[in-house]
């Protein structure tokens, strides 16, 4: 008995695993013109996963009601033949490129497995699946998509195609990510000529610049020269042929402080640039441990909220995956819950809070007046909230799906600023890697917007010996 007479030899057949559905329920709809082979028992783990309040139950429940919207209406033949993959929301274009056809086993499909390898367990299952239609269909390349390693590594062993589901990277590599700075070569002014023009405004100077290399500059991205002249500029607005630049203010010096702290290397002081400027909306810092992240993001949050007034108060908020075994259920109300995750806030605080020219009872008097106005949520309760005129710090982000931040982000309301910060190097939740991470995905998509910026870390200041287990370890 052969269910599958439609597929075509020209396509490629791609057999989904289960994994890539909870991870991505459209990449249904993303193999274009090619074929999906769904075998019985992915559709049976998806029914298992639907239940529950996690991001994969919701990705499971929305992956069944994609399927259901492609079988409604169709009939046993229509079936057999392959269900055309046209998106819910389709475009014009959409609709006119051809599209591939989705295939369900409607039959037993059972190639041959060695003996060490059970039947019964479901990456087995879709091994005997792929090895059927390879035999079935022998003209037709056959591939199994999956995130789990060990079955691209069993499916390699037993001469079957294997990928990685990629459509949900950002980059082909780590290291293509957007650092937001840009050396400026030797000869920059004297590339300029007599096209450049300049003036001073809100005590700082501009620059209106030209040449080819300004095609490929960012909205706040940072120039620096590394000659004796140590000229530091931003990029405060783009053109065709020209841009604007602007010098910038100086947080490496002791008498320009924010909140008792200083910039320690050029890094550090374009973070507090864009940290500081009420017109830079989000800010996303990336950086190894020890680089300063969360205590620089911290006092230019509480400058601005108890010195300058112009956010009314701190939200901090983080994944909450454990780094070793986990600890179970924690008592308490929501903030009380999530303060064992938030050991980097406390920690930073006691560094904010702890002059040595105030006694005891004025640091405790000053910490449990800032602690009043930092706030600490956990990412359960985000959804369907709006901050108003709030300072918002993501900590941690390396760890969070596009999906989930986008549904952070979009909680800023008026006057409110959101920083994410995060080491892509350091993902601990299950199948995202650093290019798929959401930060990754964050840096890459607002790297355009005029009211956003980025920077990526690279000096720590932690101390010599974290410097140095970060080296060598």
């Amino acid at each position: 008995m052969s269910p599958h007479i439609g597929i075509s030899s020209s396509n490629r057949l791609f057999v989904l695993d289960t994994n890539v559905l909870m991870h991505d329920p459209t990449a249904l709809f993303r193999f274009k013109e090619h074929d999906i082979f769904l075998p019985i028992i992915v559709l049976e783990e998806l029914d298992n996963a639907k239940k529950g309040v996690s991001e994969v139950a919701r990705n499971a429940r929305q992956a069944s009601r994609f399927l259901d919207t492609l079988v409604s209406g169709a009939g046993q033949d229509d079936i057999s033949q392959g269900l055309p993959l046209i998106p819910p929301h389709y475009t014009e274009e959409q609709l006119e490129n051809p599209a591939g056809r989705l295939f369900f086993q409607s039959g037993r499909l059972s190639g041959e497995l060695p003996t060490s390898l059970p039947r019964g367990k479901a990456d087995n299952d879709i091994l005997s699946v792929a090895i059927a239609l390879i035999e079935q269909f022998a003209e037709t390349q056959v591939t199994i998509v999956s995130k789990d390693i060990n079955l691209r590594i069993k499916a390699a062993i037993l001469g079957i195609h294997a990928e990685d589901y990629t459509n949900d990277k950002v980059l082909d590599d780590v290291d293509l990510l957007y650092g937001g700075t840009n050396r400026l070569p030797d000869d920059f002014w004297n590339q300029q000529g007599d096209q450049l023009e300049s003036w001073n405004s809100d005590g700082r100077t501009y620059y209106r610049v030209h040449g080819e290399s300004t095609q490929s500059w960012h909205p706040n991205e940072f120039l620096y020269l590394d000659t004796e002249q140590q000229f530091q500029a931003r990029v405060s607005e783009t053109g065709e042929d020209h841009a604007t630049i602007c010098t910038l203010n100086d947080y490496t010096q002791g008498h320009h402080p924010v909140w008792g702290i200083t910039a320690r290397n050029r890094e550090q002081n374009y973070a507090l640039n864009m940290l500081m400027d009420p017109e830079v909306d989000f800010v996303s810092l990336v950086g190894m441990a020890g680089t300063g992240k969360t205590l620089l993001t911290l006092a230019a949050g509480l400058e601005q909220t108890l010195e300058q007034g112009l956010y009314r108060e701190i939200i901090m908020t983080r994944v909450t995956v454990p780094v070793g075994e986990d600890i179970g259920f924690l008592p308490g109300t929501e903030e009380e819950k999530m303060a064992p995750w938030m050991g980097a806030l406390l920690d930073n605080l006691e560094v904010l809070t702890g002059s040595d020219n105030n006694g005891d009872w004025e640091r405790a008097a000053t910490q449990d007046l800032i602690q009043k106005r930092i706030k600490i949520r956990s990412l359960n309760f985000m959804r369907g909230r709006t901050f108003l005129n709030r300072f918002i710090i993501l900590d941690e982000a390396q760890n969070l799906t596009a999906k989930q931040m986008k549904t952070l982000i979009t909680r800023a309301g008026p006057g409110t600023k959101v920083v994410c910060l995060g080491n892509v190097s350091q993902i601990d939740t299950p199948y995202l890697t650093e290019t798929s991470s959401g930060l990754t995905y964050v840096v890459d998509r607002f790297k355009n917007w005029p009211h956003s910026g980025h920077i990526t870390l690279t000096r720590g200041e932690r101390s010599r010996l974290a410097d140095y287990a970060s080296d060598v370890l």
